[in-house]
């Protein structure tokens, strides 16, 4: 079974950076597209930024131009690299990886499945 698990979040100061990462076990990263989305209090959890296995990425419009998604196949990691980063930011960032309609096993997924960290917090704070 696929886990993800995140690191990287913390205090930061408004215009610093911070990169997080999600080293993903149980499948390669290529047969997912993987993701990252962020949740403030209060809010729904919204898409940051994704890349599919063939490199095509998506970032959300608040985020373009100063987030960067990225992944290390040898060493099964995603990252997201974020500069200039506002207190709008705060939030708790989760990873995601996200398996294509089909197989998995016996049982045939119509919809995909999608697989979650547990999430780490950054906090832009002065």
């Amino acid at each position: 079974q696929v886990q993800l698990v995140e690191s990287g979040g913390g205090l930061v100061q408004p215009g610093g950076s911070l990169r997080l990462s999600c080293v993903v076990s149980g499948s390669g990263l290529r047969v997912y597209r993987m993701g990252w989305y962020r949740q403030a209090p209060g809010k729904e959890r919204e898409l940051v930024a994704s890349e599919t296995s063939g490199g095509s990425t998506n970032y959300a419009d608040s985020v373009k131009g100063r987030f960067t998604i990225s992944r290390d196949d040898a060493k099964n990691t995603v990252y997201l690299q974020m500069n200039s980063l506002k207190p709008e930011d705060t939030a708790v960032y989760y990873c995601n990886a996200h398996d294509p309609p089909g197989y998995s096993g016996r049982t045939y997924y119509p919809n995909g499945i999608n697989y979650w960290g547990k999430g780490t917090l950054v906090t832009v704070s002065a």
